[in-house]
């Protein structure tokens, strides 16, 4: 009995025993390491602020063709696509009425003209007349052969004379000017159109736009067709009155058109000094690139203005900037503790943002982990890629800003 109750202690001091050693083992404390972060020398360089508008690619040279009168389609020779060369007939329209119209319109104004002219060398040949009197009037005044009474009269009637034609041939110009207008609409109407109602290229190049349908009558409200001219593209954009004065011709802007995939940088070619009466904005034009393919008329753009340039200027990533309220604020590295430090930015880039106080060049900035951190703070250095020494000993990732801190690193 004896001898078993001794073998029962010492199998419960075996297990308690066993039972410590397991128990110390998950005691052992982990050493602290500290926040991981990664970090970037502060250095100075060139800056320059973004202004970025939408605009619309256009053919360097192109001719919109317009019907002002409402006409029937009768036969359409080419598609939009299709390449087209100055004088070729591009569909063919009923334009019995409006064409006798421009007929009667552009007899009715040469006429007008042969009018005027005719009546315009009669009365000048009146005035002639009148002053050759008043001049032969008065050399006999001079020899006592006529009286005052008769050189008075002959200057009354020159007076007359050169008033009667003044009226005269002004009425006969308003009449012409009456004419031409009435042409001048009609000649807007079927601008483009011959005498048969053939609609004619203008220029050569790419048929853009064709709203022609056989059978159809046309829309007086659209173009009929449109025809870029050549290869050479150009941008156009609208800016606001507090852009304009920062942008001249020969400035370089980037380009980024999405629909053709295309990004590239375009020259300022013209500025307008004059702002859209309806819009208050300014036009501005980019010649673009001769290289640059795949644009079309009427694709979309981004435009990026480059304004306001600093240089040598303390450049930072806008990433690294953190904000509370109205303060701006980053981390740098001293040793192997965080510090905080209020900042105060300029100009914003393409991803950068100028300080203009609170960092000087060298200091270490924090541009990954700063979420993460309070001022003293430990910090582990990392690489971009977890391949440093550092990395090796921490044996995690990166913390991701947008998320919530684990539990213990804060």
């Amino acid at each position: 009995m004896r001898h078993q109750r001794m073998k029962a202690l010492l199998l419960a001091a075996t297990a308690a025993l066993t039972l410590t050693a397991c128990g110390g083992e998950e005691a052992q404390p982990q050493e602290t390491a500290g926040v991981a972060v990664q970090v970037e020398s502060v250095s100075a360089g060139t800056i320059s602020a973004e202004n970025t508008v939408s605009g619309q690619v256009s053919a360097e040279n192109s001719s919109t063709i317009l019907i002002a009168s409402a006409a029937k389609c009768t036969a359409v020779y080419f598609q939009a696509g299709d390449l087209v060369k100055a004088g070729d007939v591009l569909c063919t329209l009923e334009l019995g009425s409006s064409l006798a119209s421009y007929n009667a319109a552009r007899i009715s104004y040469n006429s007008a003209v042969q009018s005027y002219q005719d009546q315009k060398s009669i009365l000048d040949k009146q005035v002639q007349l009148a002053q050759d009197n008043v001049t032969n009037t008065q050399a006999l005044f001079e020899i006592g052969a006529a009286s005052q009474l008769e050189v008075d009269q002959a200057e009354v009637n020159y007076q007359t004379a050169v008033a009667s034609r003044n009226s005269t041939l002004a009425q006969l110009e308003a009449g012409i000017q009456n004419a031409k207008s009435g042409l001048d609409q009609l000649d807007t109407a079927l601008e483009n159109v011959d005498a048969s109602g053939n609609v004619i290229a203008p220029i050569s190049g790419t048929l853009a736009t064709m709203n022609a349908v056989e059978g159809s009558m046309i829309s007086n409200s659209a173009p009929l067709a449109v025809i870029n001219g050549g290869d050479q593209m150009k941008v156009t954009v609208s800016v606001s009155e507090a852009l304009v004065p920062k942008l001249a011709i020969g400035d370089e802007a980037d380009v980024s058109v999405s629909a053709a995939g295309a990004a590239f940088t375009a020259v300022i070619r013209s500025v307008e000094r004059t702002a859209n009466l309806q819009t208050k904005l300014y036009t501005v034009t980019l010649a673009v690139p001769a290289e640059v393919s795949g644009l079309l008329s009427g694709m979309f753009a981004d435009v990026t203005f480059h304004t306001d340039v600093s240089e040598n200027a303390v450049v930072v990533p806008s990433e690294a900037i953190l904000t509370s309220a109205d303060t701006q604020y980053v981390f740098v590295v001293e040793g192997d503790a965080a510090r905080y430090v209020e900042i105060t930015t300029g100009l914003t880039g393409n991803g950068v943002t100028e300080v203009l106080s609170g960092l000087s060049e060298g200091q270490q900035l924090v541009t990954v982990g700063q979420a993460y951190l309070s001022d003293g703070d430990l910090v582990r250095i990392v690489s971009p890629g977890n391949d440093s020494e550092s990395s090796d000993a921490a044996g995690e990732e990166m913390p991701d800003a947008n998320t919530p801190a684990p539990a213990g690193e804060a």
